[in-house]
């Protein structure tokens, strides 16, 4: 049922350019925790809501596409006692998310302060912050300002928050598209002419 429903959203989306931002705000994850000094992805919510979808989603994409670093680290606001070991992770994990840690936040609605101060404190030690929130993209909130790059859901889908989550986790499980042989040659030259000249000898 949710991949006919998540195909006739993309149907209606269809032109508007919000596929195209799913996808690049995917893009961005894949490469986020794909670049040598990737230390993880953690995925964390809001206290009344749970990215647990989004965890399965994004554990199976990293099966299916062969980036193990994909699978998340899903962070909750309370622990109960004798909890599974791979939902044991409280809040606490965010202190120790440094220079090449992931945290994607998925809010649905508003982020809270506790929260907030956790992924601000990540920021300050280097994590890459990624959100995914309910906001409507014009109106600027407190985890916008935070975060290195924002998915803005708002109201453009007209569809549950949870369908724009299964388009993100499809489009970074997609490989990158292949780049031209031309593209990677104008690249290669943009480096050589920005690279500092070689002093002789």
């Amino acid at each position: 049922m949710d991949a006919v429903r998540v195909s006739a959203l993309r149907e209606r989306l269809a032109g508007t350019g919000w596929l195209e931002r799913a996808g690049g705000f995917a893009g961005s994850l894949r490469r986020s925790v794909e670049r040598r000094s990737a230390r993880g992805l953690l995925l964390v919510g809001t206290e009344a809501y749970e990215p647990w979808h989004l965890a399965a989603h994004l554990a199976d994409e990293a099966a299916w596409s062969a980036v193990p670093r994909l699978a998340p680290t899903l962070l909750r606001h309370r622990s109960p006692a004798g909890a599974p070991a791979h939902l044991a992770h409280d809040l606490r994990r965010l202190a120790e998310a440094g220079r090449g840690a992931t945290v994607l936040v998925v809010a649905p609605g508003a982020a809270g302060a506790r929260l907030l101060e956790r992924v601000h404190d990540a920021r300050r030690q280097g994590a890459t912050v990624l959100a995914l929130d309910g906001a409507a993209p014009t109106e600027p909130g407190d985890l916008g300002g935070l975060a290195h790059e924002r998915l803005a859901v708002g109201t453009a889908a007209e569809e549950p928050f949870d369908l724009a989550q299964h388009l993100v986790s499809a489009a970074a499980g997609r490989p990158p598209a292949r780049r031209s042989t031309l593209d990677r040659l104008a690249d290669l030259a943009g480096r050589l002419a920005s690279a500092p000249a070689l002093s002789r000898w």
